[in-house]
């Protein structure tokens, strides 16, 4: 039996998974690392503490797992998206890798939209936000010149680890996508924007698909290591793209929920859209293909920050095992999930929270009912967005992360999307559809096939009750005035405090 390696590089953490032929995970590792952060908005990371971290999670593979040596085929990639990571002269990092999560770049996204946004959104189908990378490199470029004078190449995390196993700079076109340097349509370094920047093409890597081999393992990796046989290394995509991929949505009618910290609705795109900024376009790792997303700042967030707020010592299965006693809508009271602002549809960073409604019927189930269906609402923003701007029809949808661990909230995300909900037997996440890409790379199948053998959804699935979904239309309609209703009373509490 043969192996792939998924590599997934997080923001707290890099995870390995290894998946056999059949689609079977049979060993999987994990090495935590810090990220710092030397002053208010910044948010940094060591490139070094990724490749320790893929030393560690490698080395506990092959002692776990022996067959590896001889039998693992493939290494792909899965990795946090816009961290910037620059190189010197000898190829070293001469920086800290600046996160996806560090919004010192305010003045340098406020200033790209201003002399060239209409540009930047013809060009990559995006609008500056602090989380891209080109923000970042504007803020060296300003900040730290003389640095900056010594750059030689530019690469996005997970590319790092490519480099350090086959010695090759080089990106593909969903992680390229997230710099704001990609044109999204020719699918190739944009000439406007880098001269616009005044950004050397030569520091940047190739561009490849996500499935290409980019090499294979360096000879002293594979004798670290022990492995036995050459090592085809493939390219790999970003997070996001990658998660979408392990979940199966492959289809233009089905769309992905999935809750974190925060949550992301999105969906396949077989051709190339304009959502005028109002929703994040990226390219995809399937071939010749492109994503949908809208972001909810605060989903799982919301819920944890309710639970130790106010039910620390109880676990989230006895916080919620009574929420299918409240009614849809939660007798009236409503639940905004502004608590760190709001990505989509309003792009807001001085947007709150809000419990609107309370009176004295409402309980704590209540409360966490209100939450649930809060965090939902705000993901059916962009569901809106998208079926209201290109007439789309999303047949089903795919749960995964927090919101696919109760049934109730399952149900509730079937009424308020108004679709079949269907969750995962096992969720890998973004690691699972980077071992896809080695799968596919390695030439075990098509993407169809490797999907079906490598994706397995639960028997039970959740269908909309008529009468909840028409609650819940109700409801929603009176929730999406709440951030009018509140905008200019958070931006004046904001300034008080």
């Amino acid at each position: 039996m043969r192996y792939v390696l998924g590599i997934d590089l997080g923001t707290s953490s890099l995870k390995g998974i290894v998946m056999n032929q059949n689609g079977q995970v049979v060993a999987e590792k994990s090495s935590d690392y810090s990220l710092s952060s030397p002053q208010s908005g910044f948010s940094e990371q060591n490139p070094a503490d990724w490749i320790a971290a893929c030393d560690q999670v490698l080395t506990e593979l092959v002692a776990t797992f022996p067959s590896l040596k001889e039998n693992l085929a493939g290494i792909s990639f899965s990795g946090q998206m816009h961290s910037l990571v620059v190189l010197g002269e000898e190829k070293q990092p001469i920086y800290p890798a600046i996160l996806w999560n560090d919004v010192r770049t305010s003045k340098q996204c406020q200033e790209i939209m201003a002399n060239f946004g209409e540009e930047l959104l013809q060009i990559t189908k995006n609008i500056a936000l602090e989380g891209f990378t080109l923000p970042k490199i504007l803020w060296l470029q300003e900040n730290e010149p003389e640095g900056w004078g010594k750059v030689r190449h530019l690469m996005l995390p997970k590319d790092y680890l490519s480099f350090y196993f086959t010695d090759q700079l080089v990106t593909d076109y969903s992680d390229a996508a997230g710099t704001l340097l990609l044109d999204a349509e020719k699918r190739q370094w944009s000439r406007e924007i880098l001269e616009q920047f005044k950004i050397d093409s030569t520091i940047l890597p190739k561009l490849v698909a996500a499935t290409d081999q980019v090499g294979v393992m360096k000879s002293s990796l594979t004798e670290k290591f022990g492995f036995t046989q050459q090592v085809k290394i493939f390219a790999g995509g970003a997070d996001n793209a990658c998660g979408a991929l392990g979940a199966g949505l492959i289809n233009e009618d089905a769309a992905l929920i999935s809750i974190g910290t925060s949550g992301v609705f999105s969906s396949f795109e077989k051709n190339i859209q304009d959502y005028q900024g109002k929703l994040h376009f990226f390219n995809h790792v399937i071939p010749n293909s492109y994503y949908s997303m809208g972001v909810t700042l605060a989903a799982g967030n919301s819920l944890s920050w309710f639970k130790d707020s106010f039910a620390k010592e109880e676990s989230f299965s006895e916080l919620l095992k009574d929420i299918g006693e409240i009614p849809a809508g939660s007798e009236g009271l409503l639940f905004a999930p502004y608590i760190v602002g709001e990505r989509t549809p309003h792009f807001d960073s001085q947007i709150r929270g809000s419990f609107i409604g309370i009176d004295t019927r409402h309980q704590r189930d209540h409360f966490a009912r209100a939450v649930l269906e809060g965090i939902t609402f705000s993901l059916k923003d962009s569901q809106l967005l998208m079926e209201e701007t290109k007439n789309k029809a999303f047949k089903e949808m795919i749960s995964v992360g927090g919101g696919a661990k109760n049934p109730e909230w399952l149900q509730m995300q079937a009424d308020i999307f108004n679709a079949k909900i269907k969750s995962l037997v096992v969720e890998q996440g973004p690691g699972a559809g980077a071992c896809m890409i080695a799968a596919i790379g390695c030439g075990w199948g098509e993407l169809s096939e490797i999907v079906t053998t490598f994706v397995n959804y639960q028997e039970r699935v959740f269908f909309p009750n008529e009468e909840k979904v028409a609650k819940y239309a109700e409801v929603y309609t009176i929730w999406q005035k709440i951030y009018q209703a509140t905008k200019d009373i958070s931006s004046s509490l904001l300034q008080l405090s």
